[in-house]
């Protein structure tokens, strides 16, 4: 490594600091990281550390097909093996985009060294025509005004472009966001990484802070595996109730849970986040975005707000507890972070349903929905794949009211493969021409945490593995809870089973190379949808020292 020009004495007894970048032109939320590692890399010089900086896999949501979901595992092991093979003592993982934050945790997690995490920060607020858009949730929103003819495509080109105006990722509390707060609430991020705008020279400063402090991680020897516990996950759970955090967190913590050997499941996040209410007033729940929840006080003013709920003994990278951390929080607006007397909605957690058609689980974010729909009892319409749904959407003679329920089959990790974010199926172009903007959906996919509606999502078992998803069919009616956390099928267990004697499983949509083994391999959703061998922590030791 001289070949660098580095002094000899560059290397003598300075801690080695990883820098973990998914820096890529194709990844647009992460497309700013060769300057956030440069600040990194600042900060651990400073400390008197020796800076390498090195490449993974990045994923980027807008481009890769056919699901980013596809490859968070792999990119995982790219982590795993980058930390373990190379001669590091501690990494600083740079992410942005929705599926690179869990797949440097979960990589992370399973070596186990000294581990900080940065985020990229969300992009600026959207401007249009005089008013504020969000990324993500705003597409969403304009392209039904497009498919319904209220909205010229041009005007929407134009929406677009105001949208994503400057450096980072979605501005929403969409899954990045969510990601970003996770990580923070998880404590393996420092204070307001999660909402500082990825354009604003503190989020630079806050870089070059964790560079510094990553150094004194390794002479502490502060790792994952004592940040990572149980209640370090209880703590996750309530404030991605309280911001209103995208469905994906369900899938991902599960992950991550698994990496570190935490005890937690998916009871757990019902347990842990039934009774907090949603206090953050932001797209796609609500009015606001990221920027403007950085000015009122970000993830630091939101634990000081619920701080009566949290484990505040829990210990995070500072080396201090969450309770030290959040002890001078303010919040500035009470508009964007509510108090708890006057929350967006009672119930912010995100809602874990159990029954006949899903019981291994499935979740839903009420705050999401249209609240008249969290109770409702509707004949299926199904759709065998989403090229099937794509085919029929919009035909005018489908066969489809407002009380009816779309159900779509074969999304789930091992159908589609990869559990795409499909979930939030477009309403019927016949009724968006009547006025109808939501209606009840169930599928074994994901959705995107800055879409919105009455979307039930990670049917477990998913149908292509035979799960009773596989057999509902048009006309049977269900019936959906969401207080009573119940989601049934109509149908009796006699008729079910002859049913199931009929069923065979999809043919793969690819054979060999990484997607057979994602295939074969892969977890259900309710256990993070992981794949089987690379759950726990396998730590950081090479077993074999030759070259």
């Amino acid at each position: 490594m001289k070949n660098h020009g580095e002094p000899a004495d560059s290397f003598d007894g300075r801690p080695v600091i990883g820098i973990c970048n998914t820096f890529s032109e194709l990844t647009p939320c992460n497309a700013h990281f060769r300057e956030l590692a440069e600040r990194v890399k600042r900060g651990v010089l400073q400390a008197g550390g020796f800076p390498v900086e090195f490449p993974v896999m990045s994923l980027g949501e807008t481009n890769l097909r056919p699901t980013a979901m596809l490859f968070r595992n792999l990119a995982s092991m790219d982590v795993e093996e980058s930390i373990r093979a190379n001669p590091i003592d501690g990494v600083v993982l740079l992410a942005g985009c929705d599926k690179t934050t869990p797949a440097l945790l979960m990589g992370a997690a399973s070596c186990d060294l000294p581990t900080l995490l940065v985020s990229g920060g969300p992009m600026l607020n959207g401007r249009f025509q005089g008013r504020t858009l969000g990324s993500g949730t705003d597409v969403w929103r304009l392209s039904e005004e497009v498919r319904a003819g209220t909205m010229p495509l041009s005007t929407f080109l134009d929406a677009e472009a105001a949208n994503s105006r400057s450096a980072g990722h979605c501005n929403t509390m969409g899954t990045a966001s969510t990601m970003a707060t996770m990580a923070e609430a998880l404590g393996i991020a420092l204070p307001t990484n999660a909402a500082i705008p990825g354009p604003d020279a503190r989020r630079a400063t806050l870089a070059q802070m964790a560079g510094r402090r990553i150094v004194e991680m390794v002479h502490e020897d502060l790792r994952p595996s004592q940040i990572l516990t149980r209640e370090a996950f209880e703590n996750a759970v309530k404030v991605i109730g309280a911001v209103g955090g995208s469905t994906n967190a369900v899938v991902h913590l599960l992950a991550i849970a698994g990496r570190v050997g935490a005890p937690f499941s998916l009871d757990d996040w019902d347990a842990f986040g039934r009774d907090i209410p949603c206090i953050v007033d932001l797209m796609p729940s609500g009015r606001f975005l990221m920027e403007d929840f950085y000015y009122a006080g970000g993830v630091p003013a939101v634990m000081k707000t619920i701080a009566d709920r949290l484990r505040l003994d829990a210990l995070t990278v500072t080396g201090k507890s969450v309770g030290e951390n959040i002890a001078e929080a303010v919040c500035w607006d009470r508009e964007v972070i509510r108090s708890l007397d006057n929350p967006l909605t009672s119930q912010g957690g995100l809602a874990v349903l159990r029954g006949n058609l899903a019981p291994l689980g499935a979740v839903i974010k009420p705050s999401a929905a249209t609240p008249a729909l969290l109770q409702h009892r509707g004949p299926a319409l199904t759709f065998a794949s989403i090229e099937d749904f794509h085919e029929r959407v919009d035909d005018p003679d489908l066969p489809v009211t407002a009380d009816t329920v779309l159900v779509l089959k074969n999304c789930g990790p091992r159908g589609y493969p990869g559990m795409p974010e499909v979930g939030n199926m477009p309403i019927p172009k016949k009724l968006l021409e009547q006025g109808v903007r939501d209606m009840v959906r169930v599928s074994d996919a994901r959705m995107s945490g800055t879409a919105y509606g009455a979307a039930v999502l990670h049917v477990a078992p998913e149908a292509a593995a035979g799960g009773p998803l596989a057999l509902v069919e048009d006309g049977d009616m269900i019936e959906l809870d969401v207080f009573a956390r119940r989601l049934h099928l109509d149908v009796d267990a006699a008729e079910l089973d002859r049913r199931r004697v009929r069923w065979t499983p999809p043919p793969p949509t690819m054979t060999g190379g990484y997607q057979s083994l994602y295939v074969s391999h892969v977890l259900q959703a309710d256990q993070g949808a992981d794949l089987d061998f690379l759950v726990g922590c396998r730590g950081a030791a090479v077993p074999r020292e030759s070259h």
